[in-house]
């Protein structure tokens, strides 16, 4: 190993043991990728295609499916290649570049949903000021915002990182996520306590609570309403809140979040339980195959 920067290489020790079924697990994981790359894709179209899909609530969703085949160009395509590879090594620029998007793109969903949520609540509980409030210039800064935030604050953890000298060259797992900081021959305190409080904090627990409060009121109000209300409430609320149950179930199995969550569950969920979406489906679908 070189102590230069471009010359450092980690090893991925999460390949360990599986060399018999390699094959297997390639294509496993390519057809997750297929999948997972074609449903979002989908649903960006059929949002994209759509004029009267053009609304915040529609558009949120669109931004979280880009997301996710982000995620999947993140993690997919190194994946696959270490399955098929004798050596399953990454440099340690690249690996700062691949712990970099994972975080980011994960802190990226949580946002989003928080502004989905913040969305319905104006829609449900304030209908009347609701195209006053989420106007084009309001999703275009919300969007701004969830994507610029994030990258700024990971950023600043991963430049900190790279300054640290590597002891270590092996990382227990399949990619490159905080385990990067087990490499460090000293441990930092100040990348410690800057992604405990600006990243895990701010940006993640803070907008985990944002989105349960704002469904408790909604919950609350919907609850004294009319049946009409209360439909209205199911139908665009319960998508959101099953995301966000698997988000939050899934999020602490990094492998499991990153590649199997991020991409497939989002379309499958808004694909079926969205009826504006799934009415569209339906009708691409049966021109598509018959």
């Amino acid at each position: 190993m070189g102590e230069e920067f471009n010359e450092t290489y980690i090893t991925l020790g999460g390949f360990e043991g599986m060399e018999n079924y390699r094959y297997l697990y390639f294509i496993l994981v390519l057809t997750l990728c297929i999948l997972s790359i074609y449903s979002n894709a989908i649903i960006v179209y059929i949002i994209w295609e759509h004029q009267n899909l053009h609304e915040s609530m529609y558009i949120f969703i669109a931004a979280l499916s880009v997301n996710s085949l982000l995620v999947s160009i993140n993690i997919y395509p190194k994946l696959l290649i270490d399955f098929l590879s004798e050596k399953q090594t990454v440099s340690y620029s690249v690996c700062l570049l691949q712990y970099f998007l994972c975080y980011c793109l994960g802190i990226v969903d949580l946002l989003l949903l928080a502004a989905m949520a913040f969305d319905r609540y104006v829609s449900i509980c304030k209908p009347l000021v609701y195209p006053n409030i989420m106007t084009n210039r309001t999703v275009v800064v919300v969007l701004v915002f969830a994507w610029f935030v994030p990258a700024s604050q990971m950023s600043v953890s991963t430049v900190l990182s790279a300054k640290q000298k590597v002891c270590h060259f092996v990382i227990k797992g399949f990619f490159c996520t905080n385990s990067i900081f087990k490499l460090h021959c000293v441990n930092s305190k100040v990348i410690s306590v800057f992604g405990l409080v600006s990243c895990m904090f701010i940006l993640g627990i803070c907008p985990v609570f944002f989105v349960l409060f704002t469904y408790a009121r909604i919950l609350f109000i919907v609850y004294k309403s009319s049946n009409d209300v209360r439909q209205k409430a199911a139908e665009t609320c319960l998508p959101h809140l099953l995301v966000l149950l698997c988000f939050t179930a899934l999020g602490t199995y990094d492998v499991v979040f990153v590649v199997l969550y991020n991409p497939l569950f989002n379309p499958i969920i808004y694909g079926f339980k969205m009826k504006e979406i799934f009415k569209r489906l339906k009708k691409l679908f049966d021109k598509v195959f018959l």
